[in-house]
């Protein structure tokens, strides 16, 4: 049965993309077959593992130009496909203004080319806008990225009421998979501090594993990799590891 989890925040700058990316790749080298959605206009997940964005891409999926299994292709690592995107996607916030059922069209047009995956991550973009309500509806889980810092607490009440309206609505099987605590600096107080109330309210939904600030974790971007690749020996790349042995025992 394939997962389909989407990685959310609506705040910026606390590691999306890069968990996607990562993530992704880990469970690929724990041997499940991974498509990695490049939900956000900005393309960083497609940039982020080496990739020329050339039609098609997931604006033409959405608009009904293409098919996605004609706009998926390898990542150049093992086992973890990629449907790419650029910023002809961000026509959809205005595009899909008003127009009828517009909520389902990415659950319906990944339906039929995701049979063969095991695991599906929707990299959204830092807003709350058309294209991650469309993610959400198409999920059946959402990934939490949270970096360890206040103003980071605060979006999080917000997406977790995004996420109860979609459900309600459109998606009954959508919940929030997990929490992730990115950027972590555990000499730091304020990150002990942002840890305990998050581990208090949120209670077993934020996982164990943690991502640290890691400078490899942080250059692997700019040369196209996953951090797997780019340096395996790195915590950054531990952690990664850990985050998936974590996700694969919670579905199984």
């Amino acid at each position: 049965m394939t997962r389909i989890l989407a990685v959310a925040n609506q705040k910026g700058g606390v590691g999306k993309t890069t968990t996607a990316i990562n993530l992704g790749a880990a469970l690929a080298a724990l041997e499940r077959r991974v498509l990695l959605v490049d939900c956000d206009p900005q393309g960083n997940a497609s940039r982020g593992l080496g990739q020329e964005v050339a039609p098609p891409h997931l604006y033409q999926v959405l608009v009904g130009q293409a098919e996605a299994s004609a706009a998926i292709r390898p990542s150049g690592f093992p086992n973890l496909d990629l449907l790419p995107a650029n910023r002809e996607l961000v026509g959809i916030e205005v595009e899909f203004v008003g127009l009828e059922g517009w909520q389902r069209r990415l659950s319906e047009a990944l339906e039929p080319a995701v049979g063969g995956y095991d695991w599906v991550l929707l990299d959204c973009p830092p807003s709350l806008g058309h294209l991650t309500v469309l993610a959400l509806v198409a999920a059946d889980g959402v990934l939490v990225p949270l970096q360890c810092e206040y103003f980071a607490l605060e979006g999080v009440s917000e997406l977790v009421s995004t996420v109860g309206r979609v459900a309600s609505a459109l998606n009954p099987a959508l919940a929030i998979s997990g929490i992730l605590l990115t950027m972590y600096d555990d000499r730091m107080n304020l990150t002990k501090d942002v840890e305990r109330e998050i581990r208090e309210h949120f209670g077993p939904t934020a996982l164990s594993t943690v991502v640290p600030r890691n400078v490899r974790l942080a250059e692997a971007p700019s040369h196209g990799l996953p951090i797997l690749r780019y340096d395996i020996r790195s915590r950054g790349a531990e952690a990664y590891l850990e985050l998936a042995r974590e996700l694969l025992g919670r579905a199984a």
